[in-house]
C-alpha cells in the first residue's frame, strides 16, 4: 500500500511537470522570452520554498548533505537549459521523444549502482513507453535524416541529467526532512538558472509586467509542488520505478495543450499516450498479478487436503 501511496505521488509530480510548456508557450504569446519565463519559475518557486524552510524551524544539516542536494538542484536546472536548446533545433513533437530517453536511462543507471538485472515488469514497462513515446511525439511523420545533431545530442543531454535528477532525488541526504531537501535542492536549481538569466532585469520584469503571473503558475506547477512530491516519493520507490512513473508528464502536457492551446491530437498519439499509461501501470499490474499467483500456490496444499 505505501508503495502504491508513493508511486502516486510520484505521478502527480510529472503531471504537475506536464503544465508547464502549456504555460511557456503562453507566456510566449504575451511578449515573454523562455529566459525571463524559466527564470521567474525558478525565483518565485525559491522565494516560495525558502519561506517554508525558514518557518520549519529546522535548519541544521551536515556540509555533505548540503552540497548533495545542491547537485541534485543542479541537474534539474541543467535539464531546463539543454531542452531548450534542443527545442531550439528540432521540433518539439521530436525534442520531447529525445527528453523522454530518460525513463530507461534511470533504470539502467541504477541497474548499475545496484549491479542487478532490471525487474521483467520494467522491462515491460520501459518497451511500453518507448514505443508509446515515438507514437505520441509523431516521430514517424518527420524527416529523421534532415534532424540537427545538436538537437539530438542536447535533448538526450536533457534525457541523462533528469534521470541523474531522479538517482539523486532517491539516494542523498534521504534522512533530512523534507523542508529542508526542498530548500537545498531548489537553491542548487534557482543558482544554476541565475548564471544564464540576468537576475536585475528579471525582477524588474517582475514588478513592472504580468511575468508574475506565469512566475507564480510555473514556480508553484514546475518547482514547489514537483520537489516536494519528489522529495517525499523518490528515496521509498527508487530511481528506476520513479523514472518510469514520471512518464506521465507526457500524456499531461498533450491534455493540457489540447484543453488551452486548442491543439489537434492524431489518433497516433492518443494511441501512443494510452501505450504510456500502460507502461506507467505496468510494474503495479505484474507486482499484482505475481503476488495473486505466488498466494494461489501457497493456498493449493491447504485446498487440496481440505
Amino acid at each position: 500500500m505505501n508503495l502504491l501511496k508513493y508511486s502516486i505521488f510520484a505521478i502527480l509530480g510529472a503531471v504537475s511537470y506536464g503544465t508547464l510548456s502549456t504555460m511557456v508557450k503562453l507566456g510566449f504569446k504575451d511578449g515573454f522570452t523562455s529566459g525571463e519565463l524559466i527564470g521567474s519559475q525558478y525565483l518565485i518557486g525559491w522565494v516560495i520554498i525558502a519561506a517554508i524552510y525558514l518557518f520549519s524551524f529546522n535548519y541544521k544539516i551536515s556540509w555533505k548533505n548540503a552540497g548533495q542536494l545542491l547537485i541534485t538542484g543542479l541537474m534539474t536546472a541543467l535539464v531546463g537549459i539543454t531542452y531548450a536548446v534542443s527545442v531550439s533545433e528540432l521540433p518539439a513533437s521530436i525534442a520531447v521523444v529525445f527528453l523522454f530517453q530518460f525513463t530507461w536511462i534511470g533504470v539502467v543507471i541504477e541497474s548499475i549502482m545496484t549491479r542487478t538485472w532490471p525487474s521483467k515488469s520494467k522491462l515491460v514497462a520501459i518497451l511500453l513507453l518507448v514505443i508509446g513515446t515515438l507514437m505520441a511525439g509523431a516521430i514517424f511523420n518527420q524527416s529523421l535524416s534532415a534532424l540537427s545533431m545538436k538537437g539530438v545530442l542536447f535533448g538526450l543531454l536533457a534525457a541523462l541529467f533528469f534521470a541523474l535528477y531522479m538517482v539523486l532525488s532517491s539516494k542523498v541526504a534521504t534522512q533530512e526532512a523534507a523542508p529542508k531537501r526542498l530548500f537545498f535542492i531548489s537553491t542548487g536549481a534557482f543558482l544554476t538558472m541565475s548564471l544564464t538569466t540576468n537576475p536585475v532585469h528579471l525582477v524588474t520584469q517582475l514588478t513592472e509586467t504580468s511575468l508574475w503571473r506565469y512566475g507564480l503558475l510555473l514556480g508553484v506547477l514546475g518547482v514547489v509542488v514537483p520537489f516536494f512530491l519528489f522529495a517525499i516519493s523518490m528515496p521509498k520507490i527508487g530511481a528506476g520505478l520513479g523514472t518510469i512513473l514520471c512518464a506521465a508528464e507526457l500524456p499531461s502536457a498533450m491534455v493540457v495543450s489540447v484543453i488551452f492551446l486548442g491543439e489537434l491530437i492524431t489518433p497516433l498519439q492518443w494511441s501512443g499516450m494510452l501505450l504510456i499509461v500502460l507502461g506507467i501501470m505496468a510494474p503495479e499490474i505484474i507486482r499484482r498479478m505475481s503476488f495473486t499467483h505466488q498466494s494461489g500456490k501457497k493456498l493449493l496444499p491447504y485446498n487440496r487436503h481440505g
